[in-house]
């Protein structure tokens, strides 16, 4: 009935932002405007079949690997391949608008890339300094940074096991913990117990791939 004053559609957001706002969340996203492009995170060989001549992709290094995703190297048909599977165009022609698709492979990439990976202990990081001790205000002032609402109930529950649950695994298994905060080129902080933030960064993990965290509402 036409009854309010402003509306719009819900979608997700484009593959820049995707990346973007995680590095944000992460409180690592470099907002400094202009300069060269650069090469963040990307899987090694990708670029085996590029020719003339061959070569090898080098990941940047300090701030570049955290620059917004506008500046990120472009190659053609072989843009990276975090943004190929959020739907991101080569660009060897016009697009005017691009298509949003829905696939397992984008879980995957917001599960295990490297970036994100990185991403979410820095944001894991953040969830253990806030001076919370228990872990449903720890669970409380995520959602608040992630999604600007407080969790339900019931996500309360889920993400409060998950969080007990790795916590015991990692203290029973220290290699898996020190493997998974030492992903990335940021250096795992030593005041933090290594167990607890590897477990709090699959919670973050698992935020980074709600629905809502990756949609523009």
């Amino acid at each position: 009935e036409n009854r309010w004053l402003a509306r719009q559609e819900r979608f997700r957001l484009n593959a820049e932002m995707v990346r973007d706002n995680a590095l944000a969340l992460g409180g690592l996203l470099v907002d400094k405007v202009g300069g060269s492009s650069v090469k963040p995170y990307q899987p090694p060989g990708y670029w085996a079949y590029l020719n003339f001549p061959v070569r090898e992709w080098q990941n940047g290094a300090g701030d570049e690997l955290y620059r917004r995703s506008l500046y990120t190297h472009w190659q053609r048909q072989y843009l990276h391949p975090a943004m190929l599977a959020f739907d991101a165009p080569s660009r060897e022609e016009c697009t005017a608008e691009r298509a949003r698709s829905n696939t397992p492979l984008q879980s995957l990439v917001l599960m295990n890339d490297t970036e994100f990976v990185e991403a979410a202990r820095a944001f894991a990081e953040l969830i253990l300094r806030t001076g919370k001790t228990s872990a449903r205000e720890r669970i409380e002032w995520a959602f608040m940074r992630a999604l600007a609402r407080p969790p339900a109930e019931a996500e309360i529950e889920v993400l409060e096991q998950l969080a007990e649950n790795q916590v015991a695994e990692y203290r029973d298994d220290v290699e898996s913990a020190e493997a998974l905060v030492s992903v990335g080129a940021r250096p795992a902080p030593e005041d933090l117990d290594h167990a607890e933030l590897a477990a709090w960064t699959n919670v973050a993990r698992t935020i980074f791939n709600l629905h809502e965290t990756i949609t523009r509402d």
